[in-house]
C-alpha cells in the first residue's frame, strides 16, 4: 500500500491516480487531516505493508526503519512527484513491498540513498 503525507500537494495524488498508481493520502483516505509527525509512525504500523511518502526530511533517519513499512523522502520540487514515484517504484532496487519493507530511503535527481533495518552504512544508487 502506497500512502502520501499531508503535505503532499492533492493535485499530485489525481495525476498518480490517473496513471493507475493505487496511493492513498493521509488526511484523506487514511490518518485524519492535520496528523503530527509522530502520530504517523503508528498508523503506519496499522496499515498492511505500507510505503509512505513525504516531503518531510524528519523521516529520513536510520532509527525509523521498521520491518512493516517503508519510508520515502522525496527530495525534490511537488510538481515533481508525480514523475518521481513512479520511477522509484519501477527501479529495480525498490518495485516490491517486499524489497522496501524496512527501509528508510532519501529519492532525489541524482539517485537514491537509504538505510535498510539492521544495516550498518547508508547504501546509494543511481538512477
Amino acid at each position: 500500500m502506497n500512502v502520501l503525507d499531508e503535505n503532499i500537494p492533492r493535485l499530485q495524488w489525481y495525476t498518480l491516480k490517473s496513471r493507475r498508481i493505487a496511493m492513498r493520502q493521509i488526511g484523506y483516505e487514511a490518518g485524519r487531516s492535520g496528523m503530527q509527525d509522530e502520530e504517523i509512525i503508528p498508523l503506519l504500523l496499522s496499515l498492511r505493508r505500507p510505503t509512505f511518502f513525504t516531503l518531510d526530511k524528519d523521516f529520513y533517519r536510520p532509527r525509523l526503519c521498521h520491518a512493516r513499512y517503508s519510508l520515502v523522502w522525496l527530495d525534490i520540487l511537488q510538481l515533481e512527484i508525480a514523475t518521481f514515484i513512479p520511477r522509484f517504484l519501477r527501479h529495480p532496487e525498490f518495485d516490491t513491498e517486499a524489497k522496501r519493507m524496512g527501509m528508510v530511503i532519501h529519492v532525489s535527481h541524482t539517485g537514491s540513498w537509504f538505510w535498510r533495518l539492521h544495516g550498518q552504512k547508508e547504501t546509494h544508487i543511481d538512477w
